[in-house]
């Protein structure tokens, strides 16, 4: 085995990456994907079906679902939970294909107690607030709070906010190339 389960963890798939650390109480089921060099908290719950990219790190008490794609590099604050069914019912229950898929790409950041709803995508590097509740895509770079959560900024891949005129707060000034914000040489 070439990745650590605490004594207390429970790691039951069999696709779990180099490198990737799963602690004490978490819960990775069979069927879930975890890529290389992950770390996922203590009481943590990774549901079959789910995936996970490389180095992605799930702080403690997250719930990531069946249907849920995390991209390499994704964040993913302490007590976020993800749902997969918009009609949850448990007398009419849905057939499990028919979920829908929530994407969080690559280089991302969800702040603590955020609810991310079923069938956004959350864009490249983007950064959602502590508490907000996703309801709908947010743009790669955006930041994002509040309930619904609302665009308030720019940030860049490394996590500075950019105003308005992409002018960072670290004094660089940044343009838009091929989707991504860049810092301006």
């Amino acid at each position: 085995m070439d990745y650590f389960v605490h004594e207390r963890g429970l790691a039951e798939s069999d696709s779990i990456g180099t490198g990737t650390r799963i602690w004490a109480f978490a819960h990775v089921m069979a069927g879930a994907r975890v890529g290389r060099h992950c770390n996922v908290g203590g009481g943590a719950f990774i549901e079959n079906g789910a995936v996970l990219g490389d180095h992605v790190t799930i702080k403690n008490g997250v719930q990531v679902w069946s249907g849920v794609e995390l991209a390499d590099w994704v964040l993913v604050g302490t007590n976020d939970t993800y749902n997969n069914d918009r009609i949850p019912r448990v007398r009419y229950p849905l057939d499990p294909s028919s979920l829908e898929t929530t994407r969080v790409e690559e280089g991302a950041s969800i702040g603590a107690n955020a609810t991310i709803v079923c069938g956004v995508v959350i864009g490249r590097s983007a950064m959602i607030g502590a508490g907000a509740v996703v309801v709908r895509d947010v743009p790669a770079h955006a930041l994002v709070v509040g309930n619904p959560a609302r665009r308030i900024g720019w940030v860049s891949d490394r996590g500075e906010r950019v105003d308005e005129t992409l002018m960072g707060t670290d004094g660089r000034r940044y343009a838009w190339r091929s989707h991504r914000l860049q810092p301006v040489e």
